[in-house]
């Protein structure tokens, strides 16, 4: 019997190769399975690899127009609101004389630059949501995707107000109200234009691209 074992031999149990220390293809180093690379990974030219699945696209895509939505309806509220309410009303005080609210019709863009522009600025805005709907087709990143979001609903929202607001199509002044001392006056959409501006400018720095492609130096 034991001659026959010798020769035989015994077969390999993967729970007592666990307990006897892995083999070297079994080491922490080991490759994940063909087709299954990590994020973190990198390919031959530095860059890190992205799950581009056309269900990640989807989520990315959801998550975009979420944050436009949202962004757009605080927007379009606290206009709604400032007109019924504040317009052509004494200033209310936030904090002091460092933070009032007082509504305005800006006929120019963010901030009140360049009132004599109106339609140059509402053709603007249009282009930029036509671009982020282009860039969307290949979003692949979430922070990417957080910040055309706000991009898009800030422009969304300004364009609302140059569209429907007097004094007519395509000339409509913008609704602005939040006036911080020694500052310009400016509306919600405003700061989610700037933020997510400011956002993208990071993520470039960082060499993030749209479609989750990192460059490293």
């Amino acid at each position: 019997m034991a001659e026959a074992e010798s020769i035989i031999g015994t077969p390999d149990i993967p729970e007592a190769e666990g307990h006897e220390g892995a083999g070297p293809e079994q080491s922490d180093g080991a490759a994940a399975p063909e087709g299954q690379a990590a994020d973190s990974a990198e390919d031959g030219d530095g860059e890190a690899a992205v799950d581009r699945s056309p269900a990640t696209r989807r989520r990315r895509i959801i998550l975009l127009f979420c944050v436009a939505v949202l962004a757009y309806l605080l927007d379009l509220g606290s206009k709604m609101l400032v007109v019924a309410k504040l317009e052509h009303q004494e200033p209310i005080e936030i904090f002091g004389s460092w933070l009032r609210l007082d509504a305005i019709r800006n006929a120019g863009a963010a901030f009140g630059i360049g009132e004599a522009f109106t339609i140059i600025f509402t053709i603007i805005a249009a282009t930029v949501i036509v671009v982020i709907a282009r860039l969307a087709r290949k979003l692949y990143s979430l922070p990417w995707a957080i910040a055309l979001g706000l991009l898009l609903g800030g422009a969304l929202g300004n364009l609302t107000d140059r569209i429907f607001r007097a004094p007519g199509v395509m000339e409509g002044a913008v609704v602005d109200f939040i006036a911080p001392a020694h500052f310009a006056v400016f509306n919600l959409a405003d700061s989610s234009i700037v933020c997510g501006g400011i956002l993208i400018v990071i993520l470039s720095f960082k060499g993030l691209d749209p479609d989750g492609t990192v460059h490293k130096d």
